[in-house]
C-alpha cells in the first residue's frame, strides 16, 4: 500500500471537481439551487398557457314552466384555452402582486327542451362562444423554497371584455336565435399551485377557479331568454407559467 500511495496522489489532480462529492458519503445528497437570486429581484415577467373549462351559474324564472312550453334547460361546459403575459411585483420573499392580461377562449352550450302543441318534444342547442380580454389582478402567497420547489395560493379578481359578444345580433329568425350576454364581466378568483425552479426559468403549475359576479343575461323577449332569470360565469383553469 505504501508503494501505491505515491502513484495514486497524482491521479487526484485528474478527477473533476464535481465528481468529488460522489466519492464522499456525507455530501452525496446535496442539490444545486437553481436561480438563487430569483427572489431578490423586484419585478418578474413571463407568459402562460392554460386549459380552461367554462360553464354557467344559471337561475330560472320561477314562472317559466307554467307560462311557456319550455320543459328543461341544461348548461353544458366545454373546453377552451388561455394565452397571457405575466407581470409580477415582489412585495416580500413570500408575497407578490401579479397582473396577468390574457386572452381567454371559452365555449358553453345551453340545451333547451320544448313541448310542441301535439305533445312531442323538440331540443335546441344554443352555443355561447366568448373571446374574453381579461385583466386579472392577484395576490400570490408562496411558501419558502424547499431546494427548487415551493407551493403557493392566489386570490384576487379580474375584469373581462367579451370581444365576440353577440349582444347586437338581430334575433328575428327563431331557428337562428342566440342567447345574448352582456359584453362586460368581472369575477373573483382563487386557486393554488406549485413552483419549480429550473436552471434557466421558473416553471409553475396552477389550478384556479373564477366565479362571475354580475348577471350577464340580456332578456330580449325570445323564448330562449325569457325562461331565464340570470346567468353568471364559472370557469376552471389549469395554467402552466414560465417566468424569468
Amino acid at each position: 500500500m505504501k508503494r501505491l500511495l505515491p502513484l495514486l496522489l497524482p491521479l487526484c489532480w485528474l478527477i473533476p471537481g464535481d465528481a468529488l462529492p460522489q466519492m464522499t458519503g456525507p455530501v452525496k445528497g446535496i442539490k444545486t439551487e437553481h436561480l438563487p437570486n430569483f427572489d431578490l429581484r423586484r419585478f418578474h415577467f413571463g407568459f402562460l398557457l392554460a386549459y380552461n373549462t367554462s360553464d354557467f351559474f344559471m337561475k330560472l324564472d320561477p314562472q317559466a314552466y307554467s307560462r311557456d312550453s319550455v320543459m328543461a334547460i341544461d348548461h353544458l361546459r366545454k373546453p377552451g384555452f388561455n394565452l397571457g403575459i405575466i407581470g409580477s411585483l415582489n412585495m416580500t420573499t413570500n408575497l407578490s402582486v401579479r397582473f396577468i392580461p390574457s386572452l381567454s377562449f371559452q365555449d358553453r352550450v345551453l340545451r333547451y327542451r320544448f313541448r310542441r302543441s301535439d305533445g312531442t318534444e323538440v331540443v335546441y342547442e344554443k352555443p355561447v362562444e366568448s373571446t374574453y380580454l381579461e385583466f386579472p389582478l392577484l395576490l400570490k402567497f408562496r411558501s419558502d423554497r424547499i431546494n427548487n420547489f415551493a407551493v403557493y395560493v392566489v386570490a384576487g379578481g379580474k375584469a373581462a371584455i367579451d370581444m365576440a359578444s353577440q349582444k347586437d345580433v338581430n334575433n328575428a329568425i327563431d331557428e337562428e336565435v342566440v342567447v345574448k350576454l352582456n359584453r362586460f364581466d368581472y369575477a373573483a378568483e382563487v386557486g393554488g399551485g406549485f413552483d419549480f425552479f429550473l436552471p434557466y426559468f421558473k416553471f409553475g403549475i396552477e389550478l384556479k377557479t373564477g366565479i362571475g359576479i354580475p348577471n350577464l343575461l340580456i332578456d330580449d323577449g325570445t323564448r330562449f331568454s325569457t325562461p331565464l332569470q340570470s346567468i353568471r360565469t364559472k370557469t376552471y383553469v389549469l395554467t402552466f407559467t414560465f417566468e424569468g
